[in-house]
């Protein structure tokens, strides 16, 4: 854990993306990055796939209609590595800000909901991809694995880091609590859903915070009124994409240190603490003195899963064996890794 006492400036972006324009969304980024430079913010969180846009479009508009926008998506998508992080990486870099970011990630045919974490700088920490889609996102966006849930040694704490409802998979979260995490960052979508999805934000991020015993930094994006016209011409999707915003910094307590956000750009900026968290780990540490591991824990599988690997001649001859020993009914015994 970090040493006690450290402080520092976070801020919850939230932005407008330009839809459907990579380049452009980056420079808005970057811009944003350099005004946290200059604001001495030593971490910023942007939106789920603000780059170049969440796909509001698979929500909105039936499957057969949404091609051409899944076309123009993939089109503007981000390549890990590639000229978005590269821009990223110096922004962050010459602002000595810890930098988390949501990107549509293409790669290969398949496009991911990632995550990138950048430190302070300007390395590119780690890549995670959402473990799993939520409704309509299935039709756009591949499957994440158990390679990304980690906690990253960062300029400013041990960050912590999942998107959208993977905040209502209890073992996703705990998997973060019980590698330490001071500062969890957590990004939705934004302008959907109105009041009924801002209260489903409010009771993810708060809980997280007091269960976790860690600050959370949320951002949300924001759609003005052309960009919701251009989504969806039915009047009724367009007031859909209305409201569920929740750009804030929570304490560990569960208490808002900063927003949540009305509708537009603008950042939720705090000072945290860190000594904050022993007091609250005092009173409740899930994965310390409240917890209960002879009854009840948690087995993670971090293995990357690959279409293809490459077996090794010496792998090849063990299985061979393997096979023959079964088919004459002998078993081996265990080995002493095992």
């Amino acid at each position: 854990m970090s040493e006690i006492g450290k402080k520092s400036r976070v801020a919850a972006v939230q932005l407008s993306p330009i839809l459907f324009d990579r380049d452009g969304t980056t420079e808005k980024i970057v811009k944003a990055i350099e005004k946290c430079g200059r604001e001495d913010v030593q971490l910023a969180v942007f939106p789920e796939t603000i780059v170049p846009n969440y796909p509001y479009f698979a929500l909105t508009n039936p499957p057969l209609l949404t091609q051409e926008s899944v076309e123009k998506l993939y089109d503007q998508s981000v390549d890990v590595p590639g000229p978005v992080t590269e821009a990223v990486a110096a922004a962050a870099r010459n602002a000595e800000t810890v930098i988390v970011l949501g990107i549509n990630e293409r790669d290969g045919g398949s496009l991911y909901n990632t995550q990138l974490i950048f430190d302070s700088d300007g390395a590119l920490l780690g890549k995670r991809r959402k473990i799993m889609p939520t409704y309509h996102e299935r039709m756009i966006w591949g499957w994440g694995d158990g390679s990304g849930l980690r906690v990253f040694e960062t300029a400013v704490g041990r960050i912590g880091a999942l998107i959208c409802w993977e905040h209502f998979m209890p073992l996703a979260r705990y998997s973060l609590i019980a590698q330490g995490e001071q500062i969890h960052c957590a990004h939705f979508p934004g302008s959907m859903g109105g009041e009924e999805m801002f209260r489903q934000l409010d009771a993810a991020i708060r809980h997280h915070a007091m269960e976790s015993g860690a600050f959370v930094v949320n951002a949300t994006s924001s759609l003005n009124h052309d960009q919701r016209k251009r989504v969806s011409t039915d009047e009724f999707a367009q007031e859909f994409l209305k409201g569920g915003l929740c750009t804030a910094v929570v304490s560990p307590d569960g208490q808002y240190l900063a927003g949540p956000l009305p509708e537009g750009e603008d950042m939720a900026i705090a000072e945290i603490d860190l000594s904050s968290i022993v007091y609250r780990k005092s009173l409740l540490d899930t994965v310390g003195h409240y917890s209960r591991p002879d009854i009840l824990r948690l087995n993670i599988d971090r293995r990357p899963r690959r279409n293809m690997e490459e077996m090794h001649p010496e792998s090849r001859v063990n299985v061979d064996a393997n096979q023959m020993n079964l088919k004459e009914g002998i078993e081996e015994p265990p080995s002493d890794a095992e």
